[in-house]
């Protein structure tokens, strides 16, 4: 998956999850969703992927409106369609279902064709001591550099 144009990131997921899995779903939007993308402006932070009714939404995502496109606007917060492969969405239903797993959005951006793209993980919630453990490596790791550099 190569990343033209990246709109947003959720930078806080891999420290929240354990990723386990990674792929590439396009989004439903509507004309003024994407002009506010295009403009740079999202948020998906806060938000999910839950399969419902056979089908994978996009929840609690953030497009601000579009200015100019006034009355015909879209909300801001409504959920979007995602669009998988079958076999990649049982295998997904499958393992929010039974494992425990959460679907979570790591990037969203444009692709070369110009399509707007999520990047999904499948991903396994950390305990705290998880999130201590990494917080401890990735403190480690900078310190290394820093030492490496100042020898260097």
């Amino acid at each position: 998956m190569s990343v033209g144009k990246l709109v947003a990131e959720n930078r806080r997921a891999r420290f929240d999850y354990m990723i386990e899995d990674v792929l590439e779903a396009g989004l439903v939007l509507t004309g003024t969703e994407v002009k506010a993308l295009r403009a740079g402006r999202a948020n998906i932070a806060e938000s999910y992927a839950s399969p419902e009714r056979g089908e994978l939404f996009l929840i609690n995502s953030y497009i601000p409106e579009y200015g100019p496109a006034s009355q015909f606007n879209h909300p801001p917060r409504r959920p979007r369609k995602l669009l998988v492969k079958k076999r990649e969405l049982s295998k997904l239903m499958i393992a929010v279902d039974r494992e425990g797993r959460t679907i979570v959005p790591l990037k969203l951006y444009f692709n070369e064709k110009g399509r707007a793209k999520l990047e999904l993980a499948l991903a396994k919630g950390k305990k705290v001591a998880d999130k201590r453990a990494t917080s401890k490596d990735r403190d480690w790791k900078r310190q290394q550099a820093r030492l490496l550099r100042d020898r260097g």
